[in-house]
């Protein structure tokens, strides 16, 4: 009896095994399940997360995409307006400069008759104006010889005036082409004082036009007549062309689709070597 048990003892002291398998196993299905669970829980979260970030970033770039639309719109309006401003005060005399061909190089000019003369009526043509735009209520008129010696050989052999031949007599002396300007860069006042007044018969550099003698102007340079007229012309036409391009190819339907479409379209119009 003893013996009996002794052994029942030591049966029941002996670890279940297979109980305690299959509990561990449970406990593993349910963690495994449970992060399942929440793996498919978090995935919702982040795909609403990355759809705000490119919610986001289109409506970034759509603002980006007006504002730059309304600063070209701008430019292109304000570039025809600056080119429609700068025609008369710029290409025109550039223009008409070019075409009276003056002479590059400064010949020997004297003034022999200066008038200041006031009121419409008497201000019939004035050798300088401040503003091209307006009709002079003062004017100075001045008239000057001309002859064809440079002025640099007349300073180094100065000649007697009364034995020199001049080409043109009595003429209209022009401070420029237009006869007129803007301060700060004309001053009628200090023109008259350079050239008038005192200093009527004193020898001076001037300019004529070969293609009208009778023209003679005090201030000319071939380089800066060419690139006012460059400027003038080729920087409103870039920004007006640069401006209406990009709007075109962001709003223009025909544009899109020409841009869009492939190569391949191009291709299926020419027959094969098999046809």
């Amino acid at each position: 009896m003893k013996k009996s048990n002794t052994a029942n003892t030591m049966l029941s002291s002996l670890p279940t095994s297979p109980t305690m398998s299959t509990q561990s196993l449970a406990g593993s299905k349910i963690s495994l399940n449970s992060s399942t669970k929440s793996s498919r829980s978090s995935l919702p979260h982040a795909s609403i997360k990355s759809n705000k970030i490119d919610h986001e970033i289109e409506t970034i770039l759509e603002k980006a995409k007006f504002y730059t639309s309304v600063c070209l719109g701008t430019t292109a309006i304000l570039s025809v307006f600056t080119f429609l401003f700068l025609i008369p005060f710029v290409v025109d005399p550039a223009i008409s400069t070019i075409i009276a061909d003056y002479d590059p190089v400064p010949v020997t000019c004297i003034v022999i008759d200066h008038v200041y003369a006031e009121g419409i009526k008497n201000c019939t043509w004035s050798s300088c104006r401040e503003g091209c735009t307006s009709s002079p209520n003062k004017c100075h008129q001045l008239y000057v010889n001309y002859t064809r010696i440079p002025f640099t050989d007349w300073e180094k052999n100065p000649r007697d005036l009364a034995s020199v031949i001049w080409d043109v007599s009595y003429t209209k002396f022009l401070i420029n082409s237009e006869g007129c300007g803007y301060p700060p860069t004309t001053n009628c006042s200090v023109f008259a004082r350079q050239y008038g007044y005192s200093h009527i018969g004193e020898p001076f550099p001037c300019f004529y036009s070969r293609a009208y003698p009778e023209v003679v102007i005090g201030r000319y340079s071939w380089e800066n007549n060419l690139y006012h007229l460059i400027l003038s012309l080729i920087i409103p036409t870039v920004l007006f062309a640069i401006s209406i391009g990009v709007l075109s190819y962001w709003y223009c339907p025909c544009c899109d689709n020409a841009c869009s479409r492939s190569s391949r379209v191009y291709a299926e119009k020419f027959p094969t070597k098999e046809e």
